[in-house]
């Protein structure tokens, strides 16, 4: 989502965030329809067009609905990330159905799984310049945890192993939760960060 709301031009980023919010607000119309008739499924073209709207978020592996209540908590997941996007109020947005500063563990399309970390939230009675350090902190995590997933991959692809595949994409998750994890991070703290470096294993 930061590649598609951290845009050069704040203006149509937030155009495009209030865009995306009416059409969620659509779909949780469709969807509070369906609980009201007291319907358990979700018809296959909805399903399509709550994972649809989670691409368009850039999601790495968005969820096909199946019921009305999984369904229902997207949409809202979604609304939650699009609000905290919002540049008059800027927050950490949160994985789909984790708590604030919750990883995810997502799995990968070629096998395995991979944790994707988010910002902490602003805690009640934090001080601003701890809550701005542990951001930072988390964004350095998370080259941390790409450069250790790079090498992986780098070695299978030299050694020719049947793993390469997997440890690729595995990279290449693990790059796309590090770039938009510091997007996002710049955007709350109103400057760039330093420059890191590989470090600590995940």
């Amino acid at each position: 989502m930061a590649a598609l709301l951290l845009g050069t031009d704040p203006s149509k980023s937030d155009l495009h965030r209030r865009r995306l919010l009416e059409q969620s607000d659509r779909l949780l119309d469709r969807v509070e329809q369906l609980r009201l008739m007291e319907q358990g499924s979700v018809p296959p073209t909805l399903a399509a067009a709550v994972r649809a709207l989670q691409l368009r978020l850039g999601q790495v592996d968005p969820a096909r609905p199946r019921t009305v209540r999984a369904a229902q908590n997207l949409v809202f997941a979604v609304q939650q990330r699009l609000m905290a996007a919002n540049p008059r109020s800027p927050q950490p947005r949160s994985h789909p159905g984790r708590a604030a500063g919750s990883p995810r563990v997502a799995r990968l399309p070629a096998g395995g799984c991979w944790k994707l970390l988010s910002l902490p939230p602003r805690g009640a009675g934090q001080g601003d310049e701890d809550w701005r350090e542990l951001v930072a902190l988390t964004v350095t995590r998370a080259l941390d945890r790409w450069s250790w997933a790079q090498g992986r991959a780098v070695g299978a692809a030299r050694d020719r192993r049947g793993e390469a595949p997997r440890l690729v994409t595995r990279a290449r998750v693990a790059w796309t939760n590090y770039w938009e994890l510091r997007c996002e991070a710049e955007a709350l703290l109103g400057e760039p960060l330093p420059a890191g470096g590989p470090g600590r294993r995940p």
